[in-house]
């Protein structure tokens, strides 16, 4: 089994920044893409950025020059650097990470959520 923790949510002013960070722990021989999604109330579940086993980076256009995501394979652990945050990405962010286990069967987890609220 694999577990993903979350942290780093909050409430922040318009034109504020937030650090998300997830961690993974569990069966994992390997982690190949990582990923963060966003849920607004009363939206569905949106992508927000991934970032495969190649360090390359991929945007939602709603982020794009404001959010930077990153990975540290030895702490199995995936960032969200969110800057200039506006009202509108207020949601409960969730990562989402694709493997391999240590049984060779495929995962695809999910984080609890962390609620990110933008509001002055």
């Amino acid at each position: 089994q694999v577990q993903l923790v979350e942290s780093g949510g909050g409430l922040v002013q318009p034109g504020g920044s937030l650090r998300l960070s997830c961690a993974a722990s569990g069966s994992i021989l390997r982690i190949n893409t990582m990923a963060w999604y966003r849920q607004a109330p009363g939206k569905e579940r949106e992508l927000v950025a991934t970032i495969p086993s190649d360090g390359s980076t991929n945007y939602a256009d709603a982020v794009k020059g404001r959010f930077t995501i990153s990975r540290d394979n030895a702490k199995k652990t995936v960032y969200l650097q969110m800057n200039s945050l506006k009202p509108e990405d207020t949601a409960v962010y969730y990562c989402n990470i694709v493997g391999l286990g240590y049984a060779l069967t495929s995962f695809h987890s999910w984080g609890q959520g962390t609620q990110v609220t933008v509001s002055s």
